[in-house]
């Protein structure tokens, strides 16, 4: 298998576990796997160092110019989403990348910004149960749940709040892998986790990916 490059968008006063549950899952399950399948980085408009929400101090890996392209993209949530949705370099580089990545996938309020720029119109989504309402109304084409801990459209899947990152993290690696390898990771980190039913909807109109 060819390594997957997983992107994980940074800007400030994003959500620590947001993005550090999926860093740690692919980290992991990379350090156990011979064949490494995973090489997992922290991209932002700058190299500038970030605060996260609650003053963890972060330091990207790469710009939104010149990082590896994504095969999986993750869009994390925080506080900071309402700033990001003004941030167009950021709309951009999650539409252009999103367009060739194999996998977008957002966690909690990160479900705002693809909303933001039209990838979850016509489709079925989630986020934290406190944004649920925000995230109606910023995307009235789309049919919004609030009993999942993710929801895979094919594409696009969208995860609930905070700690169901390390969930929809898991549930890729075993949608790319199989379920032993997304098992193993979840054995060794001692999380308890086990493949579960997902809601595969049929969009109901195309999105701007024309998905």
């Amino acid at each position: 298998m060819t390594q997957k490059n997983i992107a994980i968008l940074m800007f400030n006063d994003v959500e620590i576990l947001d993005f550090a549950g999926p860093y740690e899952v692919f980290s992991i399950a990379s350090e156990i796997n011979e064949d490494k399948p995973f090489n997992v980085y922290l991209v932002a408009e700058t190299l500038n160092s970030l605060q996260s929400h609650n003053g963890l101090s972060i330091n990207p890996d790469f710009t939104l110019l010149d990082s590896p392209v994504p095969d999986v993209i993750f869009i994390p949530g925080g506080i900071g989403t309402k700033a990001a949705m003004n941030q167009l370099q950021i709309l951009a580089w999650i539409q252009s990348k999103g367009h060739y990545a194999d996998l977008i996938v957002s966690v909690c309020t990160g479900a705002l910004l693809l909303a933001k720029v039209g990838l979850l119109d016509g489709l079925v989504a989630t986020t934290h149960h406190l944004a649920l309402e925000q995230l109606r109304a910023l995307a009235p084409q789309t049919t919004i749940v609030d009993n999942q801990r993710y929801v895979d459209n094919g594409k696009i899947i969208t995860a609930a709040g905070i700690s169901a990152g390390i969930d929809v993290s898991l549930y890729v690696i075993a949608k790319l892998l199989g379920d032993d390898k997304a098992l193993k990771t979840a054995q060794y980190m001692e999380y308890d986790w086990k493949p579960k039913a997902k809601i595969t909807p049929t969009p109901k109109i195309s999105n701007s990916l024309g998905l």
